[in-house]
């Protein structure tokens, strides 16, 4: 039997958030159809519906079970799902919608963000040999209790990726409500240039650092398996020639091309979502990042920056950061598993810091990239209370008021606004 390879189109809240823009989703699929017989469509919940049905749940308890959380998220994206499908078939295409588990996806026991474990694309298969449009509901899956479990902010990414390498697809093309990856928030700085293209690592820095156009774990998984990624946008006229918007957006690629290293950097990103907590005189002796860190981890809590002062006296003050969200719980952690057992003297906690970042691969084979970050910073009176490196980015952690100043200073310290030559 020929082996199918199918288009994975995605399409996001914003992208299905009216009737309108469900019908112009529907109607850029069936343009796709002309060049890709077999199509699949993974869709996110509408607009704020997600946001919506979060609020709801705590309206009724302050902490919800996290088993009906789920349940009550899932819901979201099977509203999208069937009204795509009454689209395309009032259109005059077959189409059938599927929830995650119906399409294959199993994922781990962990509630609200749940990793994918497997996929079965066997009952995709059967409908696009059928002749039918595919559409999958993203951000969710089916876990060994036979319970529906979600995967996290930006799940929908993460299915679409997942469901492209699975059933071996040509491409996998992201619709939002943006024309591409920018090289920072165009709300922020107006001369933001899009990108034709970036590469894995580059996007990946990008996604982990507060880029919003696609999730970490997704930009992971389609690096691991070789899964072909373009980034499009969802409000373009469907009748647009296939030749012109197979041009468009932003390919997200493996190679890097001369012009590529020729930009030192790509793009400066930012995220507001940031804590910073610090243990006050801990003793400066071997397992003390264990001791702090091992009970964060075991609470389920990411930890993203990590400094440990020089000792003085045998004693160090050690900070790391956290998403904003986790902080209290962070807190909590620290003054109940971990501050007596260290020995600390206080745990001083800062919710208002931004994290900002310049990424680009031209980091390898050019030099002065972080005095010119620093000067730039220090000439704008921005204090620097953090930094982070890696091979190909600089992060810097500042008070958040100072965000958006640094991240326009930046990106026009570093030339952004203009076309590579």
């Amino acid at each position: 039997m020929t082996a199918i390879r199918p288009l994975v189109m995605k399409f996001g809240g914003t992208s299905v958030a009216t009737v309108d823009r469900i019908k112009n989703a529907a109607g850029i699929i069936i343009a796709q159809r002309t060049k890709y017989p077999h199509v699949v469509v993974v869709v996110s919940a509408p607009g704020d519906t997600t946001d919506d049905l979060i609020e709801k749940a705590h309206q009724i308890t302050r902490n919800p079970d996290v088993r009906e959380m789920d349940m009550l998220l899932a819901t979201g994206e099977q509203m999208s799902i069937a009204l795509l499908a009454m689209a395309l078939k009032e259109m005059g295409h077959d189409a059938v919608s599927l929830t995650g588990p119906q399409a294959g996806i199993r994922a781990d026991a962990v509630h609200t963000k749940a990793r994918i474990t497997s996929i079965n694309p066997a009952n995709i298969v059967k409908h696009l040999r059928a002749g039918r449009i595919v559409i999958v509901a993203g951000f969710q899956g089916i876990n060994p209790n036979d319970d529906i479990t979600t995967l996290g902010r930006g799940g929908s990414d993460l299915s679409a990726i997942a469901l492209a390498a699975a059933v071996k697809a040509d491409l996998c093309q992201i619709y939002t409500d943006v024309d591409g990856v920018y090289t920072t928030d165009p709300r922020i700085v107006p001369e933001a240039r899009r990108l034709e293209k970036i590469t894995f690592e580059e996007m990946l820095e990008m996604a982990s650092l507060g880029s919003k156009v696609l999730q970490i774990r997704s930009v992971e998984f389609a690096g691991k398996y070789k899964v072909p990624l373009r980034v499009l946008s969802s409000l373009t006229d469907p009748d647009m020639p296939l030749a012109e918007e197979a041009n468009s957006g932003t390919l997200i690629t493996f190679e890097e091309d001369t012009k590529m290293e020729k930009a030192v950097i790509s793009g400066v990103a930012f995220s507001r979502d940031e804590a910073k907590i610090t243990l006050t005189r801990v003793p400066d002796r071997p397992g003390i990042a264990y001791q702090i860190l091992g009970p964060i981890a075991e609470a389920n809590i990411d930890v993203d920056m990590i400094v440990q002062n020089i000792s003085v006296d045998g004693m160090t003050d050690f900070s790391f950061t956290v998403h904003r969200n986790e902080y209290a719980k962070a807190m909590e952690v620290l003054a109940t598993k971990v501050k007596a057992h260290v020995g600390a003297r206080e745990i001083v906690g800062d919710p208002k810091i931004a994290k900002v970042s310049v990424v680009g691969i031209g980091m390898r084979s050019h030099v002065g990239i972080a005095s010119l970050m620093f000067r730039t910073l220090a000439e704008e009176g921005i204090n620097i209370q953090m930094i982070s490196t890696s091979e190909i980015k600089i992060s810097v952690v500042v008070e958040d008021k100072y965000m958006e100043l640094a991240v326009r200073a930046l990106h026009k310290a570093f030339g952004l606004e203009q076309q590579p030559a």
